[in-house]
């Protein structure tokens, strides 16, 4: 059995977030990728609102409901298997991205290793600027610099990441509600107006 090195999130909700629920789904392969992360032990591996699974279903969903690509929800519902500069749980190692690729597809598999790659430290304060965003992959220790369209991606799933868990976690929704508030009104240019909407 995998073990968990997370303690479980509190079910709790965040007071001044608006919650939203969706009767949506995500690609027609998501019981195939559901079946896979369920097999890799995401329903094992603690995270806050139950298990490492049902947040990664929950995030997908709200990509769905915010009108994502199916590239981008798939890489919602997978966004954690390398894990993830606050996540350090892995379903995937680094030389197994072949087998991601083949579940969900090349552009999707290349967001869920940018979205895990990413040194957050280094990037996020260059997120809310404009033009290019120099992106340091936490992995390699490279700086590259990736298309907009990639960068939007990154940031609509880091408000989905970030919703979900302070949803689900009160004391973390106490001490960083108004922080992430105010990050995402810093790259509110890169957000989709559902995106938005959601955090105010």
């Amino acid at each position: 059995m995998i073990q968990s090195q997370h303690e479980a999130g509190r079910r709790a909700g965040l007071p001044g977030i608006k919650r939203r629920f969706y009767n949506c789904d995500v690609r027609a392969e998501s019981p195939e990728i559901k079946e896979f992360l369920l097999e890799r032990g995401a329903g094992q591996l603690a995270h806050p609102g139950g298990t490492l699974y049902e947040h990664l279903v929950r995030v997908a969903a709200l990509l769905a409901g915010w009108g994502a690509s199916e590239d981008l929800q798939a890489a919602g519902l997978c966004h954690a298997c390398y894990g993830t500069d606050g996540y350090r749980n892995t379903l995937l190692r680094l030389d197994e991205r072949p087998v991601l690729t083949e579940l969900v597809g090349a552009r999707a598999e290349s967001l869920v290793y940018m979205y895990a790659s990413c040194d957050r430290a280094a990037v996020y304060p260059a997120l809310d600027q404009p033009g290019p965003v120099s992106f340091r992959n936490r992995f390699t220790g490279f700086t590259h610099t990736p298309p907009e369209l990639d960068i939007r991606a990154f940031i609509e799933l880091t408000a989905a990441n970030k919703l979900d868990v302070i949803r689900h976690n009160a004391p973390l929704a106490t001490e960083e509600s108004t922080a992430l508030r105010e990050f995402f009104a810093g790259v509110r240019a890169r957000l989709t107006d559902a995106a938005w909407q959601a955090w105010n």
